[in-house]
């Protein structure tokens, strides 16, 4: 055989295996669940289909960070959890994986609405960025395992610290919203102006202490920023302490997440951190999302993306 029959013999074998690929692709989920018995039912999502929702709402925050809002008619997310979302008229394969910023449930038969607080981080953001009111994308989810499912006997009653850093204020803004989980202190880190923290109570000024006019327990809010703009001038892990927390919630920069990660460490209080990875099924299967743990490579998307700090073993 020539060398030019030889090429072509490849290009026609390989060339009938695109469709297969293309198939397992859209469907890894199955693909893999039925091949790596070690996956238990319970680390795979139950509703794993994309369906195509309207996009309601599309606010500009600046330059980098700007919210979405979806009518939903699926299963009610929990703080802590994500969706797999891209447009209907799309460039990109795969959907972004974008945690869930607030819930409104519907009336009876009304779709609910889904609160996304996205940061710009290349194409497939770029293109959420500019949807527009009545437009559709496909969302899959709620995926991953939530700050209550990883809290586990760690009752959301007792003291707790969220700390939010940028777009991370998304996923502890969701789980803040929870009834009957409002005994916290709210801690948020922005380079300029802050965002994303609708619905929340408002900056409290002096000690985080400080009680509010509500039936819950008390919670406050408390501010910084690089440039000063508000709240206090700097970065939340050049001021937070933990001592008098039970536990401590974080989402946000890697490296906010494992300064605040070693402080908690050094004053024996639990610390939980919400963790980003690029993502392809969004359901523990392709394995492309590996978190470096001390039992292990743990998969972002099944596993996480909330997991206890102390298991993780930061770069």
């Amino acid at each position: 055989m020539g060398k030019n029959d030889t090429d072509l013999f490849f290009r026609a074998f390989f060339g009938s295996l695109l469709p297969i690929f293309a198939v397992a692709a859209l469907n890894n989920e199955h693909l893999y669940a039925a091949t790596m018995p070690r996956y238990n039912e319970s680390s795979m999502c139950a509703r794993k289909e994309f369906i195509l929702c309207e996009c309601i709402s599309n606010t500009i925050y600046n330059d980098e960070i700007f919210c979405l809002d979806f009518a939903w008619q699926g299963p009610a997310p929990k703080g802590g959890q994500f969706f797999l979302i891209k447009p209907e008229r799309t460039s990109v394969f795969l959907g972004r994986p974008l945690s869930v910023a607030g819930w409104d449930a519907g009336a009876a038969g009304k779709p609910g609405i889904l609160h996304f607080v996205i940061a710009l981080r290349g194409r497939g953001t770029m293109e959420l960025a500019n949807m527009k009111l009545g437009e559709k994308a496909f969302l899959t989810g709620p995926l991953g395992k939530g700050w209550a499912e990883a809290l586990g006997e760690i009752n959301a009653a007792k003291k707790l610290a969220f700390i939010g850093g940028g777009a991370g204020v998304a996923p502890l803004a969701c789980y803040a919203k929870e009834p009957g989980n409002q005994n916290h202190d709210f801690y948020a880190g922005f380079r300029g102006p802050s965002f994303g923290l609708d619905g929340l109570l408002p900056l409290k000024e002096s000690s985080p202490k400080e009680s509010s006019p509500s039936k819950e327990p008390a919670r406050s809010i408390i501010i910084a920023s690089e440039d000063g703009t508000e709240g206090k001038k700097g970065r939340i892990p050049d001021f937070f302490t933990p001592d008098s927390y039970n536990a401590v919630l974080c989402c946000g920069p890697e490296p906010m997440l494992k300064a605040v990660a070693e402080k908690c460490k050094a004053a024996s209080v639990p610390c939980f951190v919400s963790l980003e990875r690029r993502m392809a099924c969004g359901v523990g299967a392709c394995l492309g999302c590996t978190v470096k743990t001390r039992d292990g490579n743990k998969r972002c998307c099944a596993d996480g993306p909330v997991f206890n700090a102390e298991d993780i073993i930061f770069d």
